[in-house]
């Protein structure tokens, strides 16, 4: 390793795309292997009711980079033909001030349509971009992990022409993404060594399709795998939604085997369940097993960065950042994917910061915190100055241990600003959530809609509280804390220079 006086931290930010808070074996899950993350949250600080600022990838990503809310960002929905000029990225900052910044896999914060995504001036020296495994986007020719399995002998399209399906076994091991990630991030470990740096790693997984490579999804078996949250009720309750958008059309009962008897690991008939919609029926269990598997594909690749940061000399001033862009439904209340609910699955993420050289290892903490507060966490964490313009708050001091563990903000905020057109409702559909902790309040604006969960009582998200007489009071209390923090998210664009 190449010596350095510059003592200022390294810094991977590892962002899975579409994982839900409950899919950590040292954090509670039992039913998942995840043994690299595992050592993560044993070394470093988990914070276990971590939100996201959108249930949808682009916001969500946007949110976390700029340090800034959706609404004040201007970015809400996926598919943009441009970023916003005067939003700033986290990353411009770190370059600016001298680190070496590079990024593997997605960025996703324009649409990719035209063979390439459409950058902003976000610092990356080095790009090696990736929107998505499948060669179906028209972007195979700026692919660079694609480039990569033409290095090695493979043509994508041959590769993945049997890979088409929304749920079953993918590409081996050896040509998966996730492994063309951990190859190429300890590649830029290696050669960044001696001058700070800092690497956004974004693979697709476990976004769906559940493709996992076949030697992890033969790992677990569907039967072995937990229910999902479901009640009757909840067939019932969804028909209030037909208006709202969600990537699930229709609810159905997701406990019971596909009628047609197909094999629970795989859904071979094309026709009925393909990547581009979600099935009218389907078998939760086999989604939550390739789901599961695909994780643990992830994990694999965590430790080999984990070990490349050890034998490099690196791993004890490196913050290793582990979380994810927004959650999955996974069957949860009949759904499947993303769009606007804001049930646990969908909005609740992981988030643990591994840092030995400044954080207390195997700390726990259950203050809600949000993807908009992890870039200015990093700017302080490296000594840098957080812009007036960035609205999320330092959780530093908290991992640090400087202040108690058991809070850090009153409430946290998700948005869905018709994030996906018309294209899974005729309705423009705008919501807002918020959460203190214990009530859950959203609001569909323009449906006379409302959810009202208590989580303390409730942590499935059944009973929504909202007409309940006993809560008539609350219900008004919550939102008119709701309207106040909107309200207050908005922000200038410029600063202000006189004041009167």
């Amino acid at each position: 390793m190449t010596e350095t006086t510059d003592s200022r931290p390294n810094i991977v930010w590892f962002c899975t795309d579409q994982q839900r808070f409950d899919t950590i074996g040292a954090l509670g899950n039992p039913h998942i292997r995840t043994p690299s993350i595992d050592r993560l949250v044993a070394g470093g600080m988990t914070l276990r009711n971590h939100y996201v600022q959108s249930p949808v990838c682009t916001p969500s990503r946007a949110s976390f980079l700029t340090g800034r809310y959706t609404r004040t960002n201007g970015v809400h929905s996926n598919g943009n033909g441009q970023f916003p000029s005067h939003e700033t990225l986290v990353t411009r900052i770190f370059a600016d001030a001298g680190y070496h910044c590079g990024l593997i896999g997605k960025l996703h914060l324009t649409g990719a349509q035209s063979g390439m995504e459409n950058r902003t001036d976000d610092g990356y020296a080095v790009f090696e971009w990736s929107n998505m495994p499948r060669p179906e986007d028209g972007t195979s020719h700026n692919n660079a992990y694609h480039h990569w399995l033409r290095a090695k002998g493979h043509d994508p399209f041959e590769l993945f022409k049997d890979v088409d399906a929304l749920i079953g076994p993918g590409v081996p091991k050896a040509l998966h993404q996730t492994t063309w990630l951990a190859e190429t991030a300890c590649d830029f470990i290696e050669t960044s060594a001696g001058s700070p740096w800092l690497l956004s790693l974004n693979p697709f997984a476990p976004h769906h399709p559940f493709d996992p490579s076949p030697e992890y999804l033969d790992r677990y078996d569907p039967e072995a795998m937990p229910d999902p949250l479901f009640r009757e009720s909840d067939l019932e309750r969804q028909e209030r939604f037909a208006e709202i958008q969600h990537q699930t059309y229709f609810p159905v009962d997701p406990r019971k085997f596909h009628p047609r008897g197909a094999d629970p690991h795989h859904f071979p008939d094309n026709k009925f369940v393909n990547h581009k919609g979600v099935p009218r029926e389907y078998y939760a269990k086999a989604f939550i097993a390739a789901y599961y598997a695909m994780i643990e594909q992830i994990d694999d690749a965590v430790g080999e960065i984990m070990a490349k940061l050890e034998v490099t000399g690196q791993l004890d001033n490196t913050i290793f950042i582990f979380t994810s862009d927004h959650g999955e439904m996974l069957g949860d209340h009949g759904l499947l994917m993303k769009g606007a609910r804001f049930f646990e699955g969908a909005v609740h993420v992981p988030m643990i910061v591994h840092w030995p050289k400044g954080i207390a290892p195997g700390r726990q903490s259950a203050a809600l915190t949000e993807s908009v507060d992890i870039a200015p966490t990093l700017l302080q964490a490296a000594g840098l100055d957080v812009p007036w313009f960035m609205q999320g708050k330092s959780l530093l001091p908290l991992l640090t241990g400087a202040v108690p563990p058991d809070h850090h903000k009153d409430m946290v905020l998700c948005d869905f600003m018709d994030a996906f057109g018309k294209l899974y409702s005729p309705d423009r559909t705008r919501a807002t959530m918020t959460y203190d902790g214990r009530y859950k309040l959203i609001s569909y604006h323009g449906h006379n809609l409302f959810e009202l969960f208590d989580l303390e009582t409730d942590p499935g998200e059944f009973e929504n509280l909202w007409d309940a007489p006993q809560m008539a009071e609350k219900r008004w209390d919550l939102y008119r804390q709701q309207v106040d923090l909107t309200v207050r998210q908005f922000h200038p664009s410029v600063s202000r220079t006189l004041m009167f």
